[in-house]
């Protein structure tokens, strides 16, 4: 439950948002990593949370991937909805994040980014709204604006879609 006054701050932190950037493994997927026979690795994306970044983009809010990891899947993924902000091998998130704001002429203070690791953290600190989820370390979700319920991977992206939404009065 989100006190009063934690919900106002949370309120101005989110309404400005343009661009929403999330981490991939552990929070568009639970952070599993799935081993085939042949040593290839398979992820499991979440079908809500997919649509809830349908949702952000057809209210007008930009999407990205940010991750350590480059997987054919997740650009596989990328593709079916549309995400082409992706900054994927990433060894140095705010290093990455500051390239792309820099060279987009973007505020990074107008992005949002939902991660659950040491470096989302730092990256939390750059943005202007963060989120994290409750399967991510505690020093993680302190550092957080936000946590959502859902675990990664199982519904927490489109919580926080739907927060955001709800902040802009574009979801009922």
């Amino acid at each position: 439950m989100i006190r009063k006054t934690e919900k106002e701050k949370l309120k101005k932190k989110i309404k400005p948002i343009s661009w929403m950037f999330f981490d991939v493994d552990g929070v568009l997927t639970d952070g599993s990593l799935y081993y085939g026979p042949n040593g290839e690795t398979l992820k499991r994306f979440n079908a809500l949370d997919g649509h809830g970044i349908k949702l952000l983009f057809s209210h007008g809010v930009k999407v990205g991937l940010i991750s350590g990891r480059d997987h054919p899947s997740t650009r596989v993924r990328a593709d079916e909805l549309g995400i082409k902000n992706l900054m994927m091998g990433t060894e140095n998130k705010v290093k990455a994040f500051n390239k792309w704001a820099f060279d987009h002429s973007i505020d990074p203070k107008l992005c949002g980014h939902m991660g659950d690791d040491l470096p989302d953290a730092a990256l939390f600190k750059k943005v202007g709204f963060s989120a994290s989820v409750p399967n991510a370390p505690e020093n993680i979700k302190l550092a957080a604006d936000y946590v959502s319920e859902k675990a990664g991977g199982k519904g927490a992206v489109r919580e926080i879609v739907e927060l955001i939404l709800k902040v802009k009065k574009e979801y009922a």
